[in-house]
């Protein structure tokens, strides 16, 4: 069957292709509500499908955003990606998404590949903002690069974060609360920037502790993002003479492999052992028992990227071209931290 064509579509309604244009396009010139009701009702009758490659270089413009993230299997990072998503349909844009697996290079991959696909911006959720890949990032064509849930090396950079830190010194501060000696954090295994999420949660959980007149030395856990591999390094650290009855974990995933190694050895949670966790993760409601978390505004941070990558809000205002935009954390409170009925 030969392709449906432009000009097909402007015979059987009646109209030019120059109408047919303006009505795929939404512009640039307007047209009446009668024509254009032909123009869809012919489009839908013959099957027609624009080449949006030809639209993108003739608009020079190709209405996708790239992303990328450390690992979209984690559930954290599938959310991030979902909101980002939803936020960028509702703009009329799709978003490519790739996958980092924490590794540089395979960052700079997907940088490079979407820049060369011209993609409208970049969100990236990168691991460290002084690699290479996410620095040669900021193209000399002005695509614009947003980072999203990690903070910005350079005053130039744009970002959209949370308020890790007050987020994390909320919730130990209210595990302290339950009369606990001391808290633990479950944080990084590796080095992590300054400016990386897990660092600034764990700068809150050290600055709750010092708040408190209690000493953080020998109390905080390097532990691996997923629950899988946390739950091998909560099993060593919950079999301790020594072990903790409280603990903060950067993550919810952490926190969520911690709780099955409690399970394991047959702590009890709370009585035995008070958990937390951070980013208030879907299944951190069905958790066992339900986990006290720290949520952030995803919905709300997603349209901020969307939006700094456009340039400009959903209501027509314009957006800044650098800093970061920080948005409020706050404590989602449930069994796991010692409270009842929650």
């Amino acid at each position: 069957m030969a392709r449906v064509t432009r000009d097909d579509v402007a015979r059987t309604a009646g109209t030019s292709t120059a109408v047919v244009s303006y009505v795929i396009n939404d512009g640039p010139r307007p047209v009446a509500a009668a024509t254009r009701a032909r123009v869809l009702a012919a489009v839908e009758e013959l099957g027609y499908r624009p080449n949006r490659v030809a639209q993108a270089m003739a608009r020079r413009r190709t209405d996708l955003i790239g992303m990328v993230v450390p690992d979209a299997r984690q559930p954290f990072f599938a959310e991030l990606a979902h909101t980002v998503e939803r936020a960028a349909a509702e703009r009329g844009k799709l978003v490519l998404i790739g996958n980092s697996d924490y590794a540089d290079e395979r960052e700079a991959h997907y940088i490079r590949a979407f820049l060369g696909m011209q993609v409208d911006g970049l969100v990236l959720v990168t691991q460290d903002p002084s690699a290479p890949g996410v620095a040669r990032a900021d193209a000399p064509d002005g695509t614009p690069v947003v980072l999203l849930h990690h903070r910005a090396e350079t005053e130039h950079g744009l970002a959209v974060v949370a308020d890790d830190e007050g987020g994390a010194r909320e919730v130990v501060g209210h595990l302290l609360g339950h009369g606990h000696a001391t808290v633990h954090c479950f944080g990084g295994t590796f080095s992590l920037s300054p400016s990386d999420p897990v660092t600034v949660r764990t700068a809150g959980w050290a600055a709750a502790l010092t708040e408190a007149g209690l000493t953080t030395e020998g109390r905080l856990v390097g532990a691996p993002f997923d629950r899988v591999r946390a739950h091998r390094e909560a099993l060593a650290l919950l079999a301790r003479a020594d072990r903790p009855t409280a603990v903060f974990c950067a993550t919810d995933d952490q926190a969520i492999g911690l709780l099955r190694a409690a399970d394991d050895l047959g702590l009890r949670v709370p009585e035995d052992l008070a958990v937390a966790g951070f980013d208030d993760i879907a299944e951190a409601v069905i958790a066992g028992p339900p986990l006290t978390s720290v949520a952030t505004a995803q919905e709300e941070m997603a349209r901020a990227a969307v939006d700094l990558v456009l340039g400009v809000r959903a209501d027509g205002e314009p957006m800044p071209t650098a800093g970061a935009r920080m948005f409020p954390a706050r404590m989602v409170v449930r069994r796991s931290c010692g409270c009842t009925g929650a």
